[in-house]
C-alpha cells in the first residue's frame, strides 16, 4: 500500500505521538524533513513516562530506541532511503522475545527467565523495518483473559474513557499495555497476540484499530504460547491503513486490499449469537453504523448463520486454550503455582482433565464446523458484527469479584473468539459517534480473506469519517433509534 501525504498535517507540522496523526503521516513527515524521528521518539518516551501509562511497560528499551531514531535522522541527512517505519516507536507485548531482555508474559512465575539470545521473527521483522522498539508491555498474565487485569504488575487504566466518566475502566486484554501505549501516544503501533480477541478487544474498548490476520501468515516462533492452534501474532494501530502497513511487515508480504466503493460490496450481519445482549451504547453505535453504511450505498444482508450457536458446545470441555496451555504450563505450575494469578491458574487447570481423545475429537469437530461456516458465507465480501457486546466496564468490581470477572471475560471474548475458532481474519475499527464511549465494529471473514477484510475496512473507515464530517450520524442518533 502506497504511503500518501496528508497535506494538512504536514503543512501544519502538527506532529506529536498522540492525537489523530497516524503512523503513515509520521513516516511521510520524517521523509519530507518536516520533523525528525528523534523528536517524535522523545515525545513517545515522555508519553510512556506520564501517569496515563502507569503499569503499561514492564521494561523499557529507551536507549536502544533513541539510537534507532538517531540513525534514521543521520540517514536522512545524507540522502539515504529510510526504512518503512522510519525510527518510530513500536511497543512489544511481553510474550515476544527481544534480544537481550527476558520474556516473562506478565507473570511472577517467569522471573527466572534468561534474556533472549535473539529477536523472535516478528520482532526481527519490525526492527529491520526501522521500528524503534520502546519496551515490553504489560498484559493479562500469560495472555489468558480479555479483561486486561494483572495482579502482579498492576492494571493499566483505559485512558480513552476518562473523558466520558472518571471511573477507572478496564483496558481490555490480553494486549492491555500495548493498546494503552498506542492510545496515549507512547507508541504508534503495538505488537501483540490474538488467541480469542486479545488484539481486537482492547482496540474496541479504546477506540483503536486491531487486525487479527489469518494465523498462518505471521510467525509465532519465539513467543510464549497460550494456544498453538489459535494464537496469532498481529498488531494494534491508529488507522486501518496503518494496520495494512504493519501487517505487511509482520507477514513479509505485500497486502493488496481491494479498494472498492461501498456500492460494490456485499456485506452480511450474522444474526445468531453475535447480536445477543448488546448494551445500549454498543447497540446504538452498531445500528447507526449500519444505517450510515446503507445510506452511503452498501448492500447489507441479514444472515442467520445458525452454526455460530454450535460453538459453545464445541468448547464445552475447555477447548484448545486450556488443553494447550496445560501442556506448556504443567511442569511450572507444579513448582510455582503460588506465583500465578489464581484466575489464570484455574483456567489452565481446566485442560488437565481433557484426554487425548477429547482433543482429537475437538480437532475433527472444528474442521467440520469451519467447513459449514465457510459454505454459508460464500459470496460475501465481509461480515459485520460488534467486536464486543459492551463498552469498557468499571475496573474495581472485576478486581473484587471472581464471579463478575469471569462473567465479563466470557462476554468480552464471545464474538471475537469465534474468528479464532474459524481460523479466520478480522479487523476491529471504531464506530462510535463523537462524544460517545468507544465501540468496535468487527469486519471479518474466513481464512486467507485478509486482503478482502482489509479492503472493506478501508472503505468503511472512509465512509464513517465522511458521515462524521457531515454530522449524518449524530443527526440519526438524535432520533433516539436503538437496537
Amino acid at each position: 500500500m502506497d504511503i500518501q501525504i496528508n497535506p494538512k498535517i504536514v503543512a501544519a507540522g502538527a506532529f506529536e505521538s498522540g492525537g489523530k496523526t497516524d503512523l503513515h503521516d509520521a513516516v511521510v513527515a520524517i521523509n519530507a524533513g518536516q520533523v525528525s524521528a528523534s523528536s517524535l521518539l522523545h515525545n513517545a518516551i515522555a508519553a510512556a513516562s506520564s501517569p496515563a501509562c502507569d503499569a503499561v511497560y514492564l521494561r523499557r528499551f529507551d536507549d536502544q530506541a533513541l539510537a534507532v531514531a538517531a540513525a534514521v535522522d543521520a540517514a536522512r541527512a545524507v540522502g539515504l532511503p529510510l526504512p518503512p517505519l522510519a525510527g518510530l516507536a513500536v511497543s512489544i507485548k511481553d510474550l515476544f522475545d527481544v534480544a537481550g531482555h527476558p520474556t516473562t508474559a506478565g507473570s511472577r512465575a517467569m522471573d527466572d527467565a534468561a534474556p533472549a539470545s535473539a529477536d523472535c521473527p516478528a520482532v526481527a521483522r519490525l526492527r529491520s523495518a526501522g521500528a524503534a522498539l520502546t519496551g515490553h508491555t504489560n498484559l493479562s498474565e500469560f495472555a489468558y483473559s480479555g479483561v486486561g487485569i494483572n495482579p502482579h504488575f498492576g492494571t493499566p487504566v483505559n485512558p480513552t474513557t476518562l473523558a466520558h466518566n472518571p471511573t477507572p475502566r478496564i483496558p481490555g486484554g490480553s494486549t492491555s499495555g500495548g493498546a494503552v501505549s498506542v492510545a496515549t501516544g507512547a507508541a504508534w503501533a503495538a505488537l501483540g497476540s490474538d488467541t480469542g480477541g486479545s488484539i481486537r478487544i482492547p482496540a474496541a474498548l479504546q477506540g483503536l484499530v486491531g487486525f487479527k490476520n489469518t494465523q498462518r501468515l505471521t510467525p509465532l516462533a519465539g513467543a510464549i504460547p497460550l494456544s498453538s492452534t489459535l494464537d496469532t501474532a498481529c498488531a494494534i494501530t491508529r488507522s486501518v491503513r496503518d494496520a495494512v502497513l504493519v501487517h505487511g511487515l509482520l507477514a513479509a508480504r505485500l497486502p493488496r486490499p481491494l479498494a472498492r466503493p461501498l456500492q460494490a460490496l456485499r456485506l452480511a450481519v450474522p444474526q445468531t449469537v453475535m447480536l445477543d445482549g448488546l448494551d445500549s451504547d454498543v447497540a446504538r453505535a452498531f445500528e447507526d453504523t449500519l444505517d450510515a453504511l446503507r445510506a452511503a450505498g452498501a448492500r447489507i444482508e441479514e444472515l442467520p448463520l445458525a452454526q455460530l450457536s454450535d460453538l459453545a458446545g464445541l468448547q464445552a470441555q475447555a477447548g484448545f486454550a486450556a488443553a494447550e496451555s496445560w501442556a506448556w504450563h504443567r511442569a511450572r505450575l507444579g513448582l510455582r503455582e503460588a506465583d500465578y494469578d489464581p484466575r489464570v491458574a484455574q483456567r489452565i487447570r481446566r485442560g488437565e482433565v481433557m484426554t487425548a481423545a477429547d482433543y482429537i475429537d475437538l480437532l475433527h469437530a472444528r474442521r467440520a464446523w469451519i467447513a459449514c461456516i465457510e459454505a454459508e458465507v460464500q459470496g460475501f465480501d465481509a461480515l459485520l458484527s460488534p467486536t464486543v457486546p459492551m463498552v469498557a466496564p468499571a475496573l474495581a468490581p472485576l478486581l473484587a469479584s471472581d464471579q463478575r470477572f469471569f462473567a465479563i471475560n466470557a462476554l468480552l471474548l464471545r464474538n471475537a473468539s469465534t474468528i479464532n475458532m474459524l481460523d479466520g481474519c478480522a479487523l476491529s475499527l471504531p464506530c462510535q459517534a463523537a462524544g460517545q464511549m468507544p465501540v468496535g465494529l468487527m469486519v471479518w471473514g474466513p481464512a486467507m480473506h485478509d486482503d478482502s477484510v482489509l479492503g472493506v475496512s478501508l472503505t468503511i473507515e472512509a465512509a464513517l469519517a465522511a458521515c462524521a464530517a457531515t454530522a449524518i450520524r449524530p443527526a440519526r442518533r438524535a432520533t433516539g433509534r436503538s437496537a
